[in-house]
C-alpha cells in the first residue's frame, strides 16, 4: 500500500480504538472510521508519530465535545451525506503508517485518504482539540 505523508488536516481511513473500547479490554477498534489527523511529529527516534480525532455520525450528548462537518467539506472529501462530527474529547496515537490504517471502500485498494480538511476548518478543529486538553490537564 502507498500511504501519504501524514499531516495535520489530512483525514485518513483508520481502526479507531475509543477509549470506552480500550476500557473494555480491546486492543483494536470495532469499526473502520474517517478520522483527522490533528498531530503529526517525528520522534527522537525518527518515527512518525501521529494523533487522530475520529469522525462519527452519533451527535456528541455536549455540544463543546464535538465540531460539525460542514456540509461542503464533506462532499468534497467524499464522505456520506449524514451529518458527522470530530470528537475532541478523545485521540488515537500511533507510529505512522500503522496496522489500523484501512482502504476506503469504493477507491483503490490502496487509498487510505480521503483528503486535508480546509485549513481554517482545521485551525478551528485543532485550537478547540489543544484548548480541551489543556483544561483536561490543569483539572
Amino acid at each position: 500500500m502507498n500511504f501519504p505523508e501524514p499531516h495535520a488536516g489530512l483525514v485518513v481511513r483508520y481502526s479507531y480504538l475509543w477509549k470506552r473500547e480500550y476500557d473494555a479490554g480491546r486492543d483494536e477498534g470495532t469499526k473502520d472510521r474517517p478520522c483527522a489527523i490533528v498531530m503529526a511529529v517525528v520522534d527522537e527516534d525518527g518515527e512518525k508519530e501521529v494523533w487522530v480525532l475520529p469522525i462519527t455520525h452519533s451527535p456528541p450528548t455536549a455540544p463543546a465535545d464535538a465540531i460539525e462537518i460542514p456540509t461542503v467539506t464533506k462532499n468534497r472529501l467524499g464522505l456520506d451525506s449524514e451529518r458527522s462530527w470530530i470528537m475532541i474529547t478523545e485521540v488515537n496515537e500511533f507510529i505512522w503508517p500503522g496496522p489500523d490504517l484501512r482502504p476506503i471502500p469504493g477507491r483503490d485498494a490502496s487509498t487510505i485518504s480521503y483528503g486535508a480538511l480546509p485549513p481554517k476548518f482545521f485551525a478551528h478543529v485543532r485550537d478547540k482539540f489543544l484548548e480541551r486538553d489543556q483544561r483536561e490537564k490543569a483539572a
